[in-house]
């Protein structure tokens, strides 16, 4: 766990894009938008990125790679970024978590947790 020098909040919020998906082929899209923001009191870069995604069929998936939406944002204290991306999974719902990978202005390196969310496709009744 990352000292109150290096603490970022990451909120996250999630949709179901029905024009983008193909469920007969079991291909559901969803677009998650993340707000990070440094509540800690070292300037801070996001480096890398790594997602867990966990479907309803229990089929787990590992995504890692640099950055976000192709940036390595420097975040200041109190300074927020806010990107917006996509998964596509092969069932109707499924959980995602993860980690950010940071380097501190002060060459301090240190991962900070994403909290586990959820893809669902909306249930409608007839």
């Amino acid at each position: 766990m990352p000292s109150e020098k290096y603490q970022f909040t990451i909120a996250v919020k999630s949709s179901y894009l029905p024009e983008q998906s193909l469920p007969a082929q079991n291909r559901y899209t969803f677009a998650y938008t993340v707000t990070i923001t440094n509540v800690g009191r070292i300037p801070a870069q996001l480096v890398s990125r790594h997602w867990v995604i966990t479907g309803e069929d229990g089929q787990v998936t590992e995504v890692k790679g640099l950055g976000v939406v192709g940036q390595q944002p420097l975040l200041a204290p109190g300074q927020g970024f806010e990107y917006t991306s996509g998964s596509q999974i092969k069932t109707p719902s499924a959980t995602m978590r993860g980690s950010y990978f940071f380097v501190a202005e002060d060459g301090e390196r240190f991962e900070q947790d994403i909290p586990a969310f959820v893809l669902s496709v909306p249930r409608t009744l007839h």
